[in-house]
């Protein structure tokens, strides 16, 4: 048996390969402190696990609508209506395992050989997987530090030919935690406007987790233009640290929700209808929790970013949103471990961070920004601040 053409033009993820290992060495009594993983450390609140206890105990286990029951579906318009200003019809909404699940969806029902996508780097390290296996083109546009990791209209402009289908939008980013303000959001819109063959996939998952007031804006809204060509896409795994209840959704124009109907009742069929229920109180009960949490990350971010910034020969910008830092380190390329290796790459840094600090983090080739790392800082203070002391002990070792 052979794999297919499609699946071999995909890598694993390297978030999740890491985050394995990390499974794998604590399993084995190693005191390794993971800061790959892209996940809460928060718990999900309590009235949103009762109301899926209750769903349970209403027998709501059976098959429901292919993209997502009539219940939930009224729940995320009235979020997007809530939080963004953004009206949506039923027909324009739909749910999916996950926001991983509503890219690939997309993706996939609109993308062909050919295809060119954009896409931001540093980015997530799904996206271009999923456009290659679709058999489009993944096209990016390098935003590094000196330029806050965010592209600029002229950017952009350069980018687009008579082939590009999608631009993707990640605000606050992943692996970053950058985010576009809403004149930036315009400036960009703008561009896309002149281009009406291209559409917009605004990924905006962490739109709960800012920081300094930093205020939340996405396309769709501060382009209205724009609203027929773009794929509005959120989720519970992050805000609401549900990220193993696998819900994501999206708003969009009716036939690109049709498609994305279709292709997922020939492959997950339904969301699991607990988690539905679950998603449902999640969006429509008490949200101030929301901004506790953000408070907490923001102290951890302020710790992180502090202590990193304080080795000699790495930069680490402060980011507006998410729970990632994205220390860039190419200064320290080159030098030598107290074992006798050279670090030739972000890879070798990070495999030397694993190996002799015990501290877990995920190499910035993965997300076509090098060289640098992701750091979550989703995790209790001690353990940062463990962390980065021995990050720096680390640092401080090379020659």
């Amino acid at each position: 048996m052979q794999t297919s053409a499609a699946l071999q033009r995909i890598q694993p993820s390297a978030t999740l390969a890491m985050t394995s290992r990390v499974f794998e060495l604590k399993r084995a009594g190693v005191d390794v402190i993971g800061l790959g993983a892209g996940e809460p450390d928060f718990d999900t609140p309590d009235f949103v696990k009762e109301a899926a206890i209750q769903a349970i105990r209403d027998g709501k286990t059976k098959y429901t609508n292919v993209d997502g029951t009539p219940e939930l579906k009224a729940a995320v318009i009235e979020k997007f209506k809530r939080d963004n200003g953004l009206d949506y019809t039923p027909a324009q909404v739909t749910i999916n395992v996950g926001g991983k699940h509503t890219l690939f969806n997309a993706i996939v029902a609109t993308v062909e050989a050919g295809d060119e996508v954009i896409i931001p780097a540093p980015y997530w390290v799904s996206y271009p997987d999923v456009v290659q296996f679709a058999g489009g083109t993944p096209v990016f546009i390098a935003a590094g530090a000196d330029q806050a990791y965010k592209i600029t209209p002229a950017q952009l402009e350069a980018a687009i030919t008579p082939r590009t289908k999608w631009v993707i939008l990640n605000s606050p980013s992943n692996p970053t935690g950058a985010a576009y303000s809403a004149a930036e959001l315009k400036a960009l819109g703008e561009v896309i406007e002149r281009h009406p063959h291209v559409w917009v996939f605004a990924d905006d998952m962490y739109e709960h987790i800012l920081y300094d007031g930093f205020e939340f804006a996405t396309i769709a809204q501060v382009c209205p233009s724009l609203y027929e060509r773009t794929l509005t896409v959120n989720g519970c795994s992050k805000a609401y640290a549900m990220t193993g209840w696998r819900i994501g959704f999206a708003g969009g124009p009716a036939p690109l929700i049709k498609a994305i109907a279709k292709l997922q009742s020939q492959s997950t069929s339904n969301p699991c209808s607990i988690a539905q229920a679950a998603a449902v109180a999640a969006l429509s009960g008490d949200q101030s929790f929301l901004k506790d949490r953000a408070a907490a990350f923001q102290t951890r971010r302020d710790l992180v970013v502090s202590m990193l910034n304080d080795i000699d020969g790495m930069t680490c910008p402060t980011p507006e949103g998410a729970f990632y830092v994205y220390p860039e380190f190419s200064a320290l390329i080159g030098k030598t471990t107290p074992k006798g290796k050279v670090i030739a790459t972000d890879e070798d840094m990070i495999g030397y961070f694993l190996d002799d600090a015990r501290v877990a983090a995920v190499h910035g080739a993965a997300f076509g920004l090098s060289p640098a790392m992701r750091i979550s800082y989703a995790t209790s203070e001690a353990l940062l601040r463990e962390a980065c002391t021995r990050i720096q002990t680390a640092c401080a070792d090379l020659r």
